[in-house]
């Protein structure tokens, strides 16, 4: 599993509106990745929804949140527009397979998906906090965002 210190590795996915996105586009954030199992389930729905309903306290941190799961482009755009995120970019991490998350090592093998987790990744591109949750477990966005306030302060 990726470790703090480590230098973010960079990916290019594709959102649930199908454009790119690159890690490396968005030098001089911090970054939020939120890994979850998998769509349309009740967990990852609301770990989706939370990211979504902190956007404005995320741009206040320089922070950018992104959701990502192995899931297809078309069943993003579909939970998206069922859970009503606009702002929040769901990536797909499908093909090839769970590349991302096996880049981070967080991949299940076992089971085919990532394990459920949040990595933050500072603005030089070095990830700054790890934690994985159980697969049943809600991550505590508040937790979250102490942390990047914390490391505001700090600076």
């Amino acid at each position: 599993m990726i470790k703090i210190g480590n230098e973010a590795p960079d990916f290019t996915l594709k959102d649930q509106n199908n454009n790119e996105v690159k890690l490396a586009d968005y030098k001089d954030k911090r970054m939020l990745l939120s890994f979850h199992p998998m769509a349309w389930t009740r967990v990852c729905a609301d770990q989706m929804k939370s990211l979504e309903a902190n956007t404005e306290e995320f741009e206040k941190l320089s922070t950018v949140a992104l959701g990502i799961s192995v899931d297809t482009v078309p069943s993003k755009k579909a939970w998206a527009k069922e859970l009503g995120i606009t702002a929040t970019k769901l990536l797909s991490d499908f093909w090839p397979h769970g590349a991302v998350a096996k880049s981070y090592g967080i991949f299940r093998d076992k089971v085919g998906t990532s394990e459920r987790a949040n990595i933050v990744i500072d603005e030089n591109g070095a990830v700054v906090f790890v934690k994985v949750y159980e697969i049943s477990q809600l991550p505590d966005i508040n937790e979250i965002i102490s942390f990047l306030k914390n490391r505001r302060e700090k600076k």
